[in-house]
């Protein structure tokens, strides 16, 4: 029995004189990593098995959602836990330490962005739930992801920040940068200026919201609907879908038209120039047959009245109002179209024409005999 049990501690000693204990370490860890991941697994799928049923599709969306930092965060607080517990660490632990320093900043950060993104989508959803009102809905829309985005630029700029700080050499570079400050801290703030205007800019327009998502606008000329509102930038969809890229800070620094401020409905005009002989009444009537009739109409304002007269016809106008600025533009073709193929009908001289009188003139002298 004795020889056995000294055969057994010879042998432990050759093996591990054949591998060093740093070999022993590492693999040891590599297989505590790969069964942590293996146990998240496990919790992951329990959680899908018990709330199966329970979750619609937004609550599976965010349980798939919060795996991969809370894999990250098991993971390292579960090597940082066993690495403590390895014998005669050496100088290769330092970085192996420094390194899970670095994953739990990560792990911090992701998780804060996380935390943010997933509360601003739940307060949309509870804020739109049932919601009618478009104007309303676009202002909860810009304000919560404008401000999420600036948020999360920020816990990104902090975290990015802190695993810097964790570098020996960093750290004592922006000590000695904040120390000496002056012209570096200077030449610093004046490259950060754009970064930082672009940021105030976009809290502001949360704040004040001169444009919402959907909102249409006519910016340098050009008609279109918002369509991104990004943390430095605001994309804008013309009417022939091409794409205006605009600075955030325009909206804060020049003039431009928002039709769709406080409300989607719009007011459209149609101009017709007819002759004086037009009966006014019978066409104001047609008018306002003509917007009953179209499904495009709100219902609000429809009046048709003679706004000026030339020298040959006169100017009608008629005001229409609509849902949405595509509905107006739509509805006045559709008004001006059939108003116009109705006079044709009915009363083709309303129409311009040019007129032409003769007066008295002198009667005309006999004709001279013919002589043969």
């Amino acid at each position: 029995m004795q020889n056995i049990t000294v055969t057994i501690t010879d042998a432990l000693e050759r093996w591990q004189n054949l591998w060093p204990d740093w070999l022993i370490s590492i693999a040891f860890l590599s297989v505590a990593a790969i069964l942590l991941l293996f146990l998240h697994s496990l919790i992951m799928s329990a959680l899908q098995w018990a709330l199966r049923g329970r979750l619609a599709e937004f609550g599976r969306k965010l349980l798939n959602r919060i795996g991969p930092p809370t894999r990250l965060g098991l993971l390292v607080l579960g090597l940082g836990v066993m690495l403590q517990a390895v014998p005669d660490r050496g100088p290769g632990y330092q970085v192996l330490e420094w390194g899970l320093l670095f994953g739990f900043i990560i792990f911090l950060g992701w998780s804060a962005i996380t935390i943010v993104n997933t509360a601003s989508e739940i307060y949309l959803r509870r804020a739109l739930r049932g919601s009618e009102d478009s104007v309303l809905s676009r202002k909860l829309l810009t304000q919560v992801r404008l401000l999420r985005r600036i948020v999360v630029f920020g816990l990104g700029f902090l975290t990015l920040s802190a695993m810097l700080m964790t570098i020996p050499s960093v750290r004592q570079y922006g000590v000695s940068l904040f120390a000496s400050a002056g012209v570096a801290g200077l030449a610093i703030g004046l490259a950060a200026r754009p970064m930082l205007s672009s940021l105030i800019a976009g809290v502001q327009l949360a704040i004040t919201q001169p444009v919402r998502l959907g909102d249409e606008v006519l910016v340098e000329g050009e008609f279109g609907t918002i369509e991104e509102i990004q943390t430095t930038y605001v994309v804008i969809r013309l009417w022939d879908w091409r794409r205006l890229v605009v600075p955030l800070s325009y909206f804060m620094e020049k003039p431009f038209q928002n039709w769709t401020r406080q409300t989607s409905s719009i007011l459209g005009s149609v101009f017709w120039y007819l002759d004086y002989s037009t009966p006014i009444e019978a066409v104001r009537e047609k008018f306002q047959e003509l917007l009953k009739a179209s499904e495009l109409w709100d219902g609000q304002v429809g009046l048709l009245h003679v706004t000026d007269t030339k020298e040959r016809t006169i100017e009608l106008r008629g005001l229409m109002s609509a849902a949405s600025s595509g509905n107006s533009a739509n509805l006045r073709h559709e008004i001006r179209e059939k108003l116009i193929t109705w006079l044709q009908e009915t009363y083709p001289h309303a129409l311009p024409r040019e007129r032409i009188e003769f007066g008295n003139l002198p009667a005309a002298p006999p004709a001279m005999p013919v002589r043969h």
